[in-house]
């Protein structure tokens, strides 16, 4: 059986991650969680702010919406309280989708 990579699962990610991975400044990250109130990060002593994977799962929704879709702050708001579950799961299906356009991606790499 060839060797595969597992997926390294954070439980906490930091301000900083979180604007990596959004390319995105930490205001706009503030700003959201401000906004919607689905972002709850927890706080350290410090005051630094720690997101779950639950909190980038749901700023992954709020970008799909508001940059991709084109939806208001309060539309996004008012859609993500009436189909939160159907949110989720299109998110995830755009999740697994991404993941197999990068492999394909490497696939024709390599060719």
């Amino acid at each position: 059986m060839p060797y595969k990579e597992r997926e390294i699962n954070k439980l906490y990610y930091t301000m900083g991650e979180v604007t990596e991975m959004f390319e995105v400044n930490a205001s706009q990250i503030r700003f959201y969680e401000r906004e919607f109130d689905i972002i709850q990060p927890k706080k350290n002593k410090k005051g630094n702010r720690l997101f779950t994977p639950e909190d980038i799962e749901n700023l992954k929704i709020i970008f799909n919406l508001v940059k991709n879709k084109g939806y208001t702050l309060q539309g996004a708001r008012d859609y993500l309280k009436a189909n939160k579950n159907q949110a989720k799961e299109n998110q995830r299906v755009i999740d697994s989708l991404e993941k197999l356009k990068q492999f394909l991606i490497e696939v024709k790499e390599r060719l």
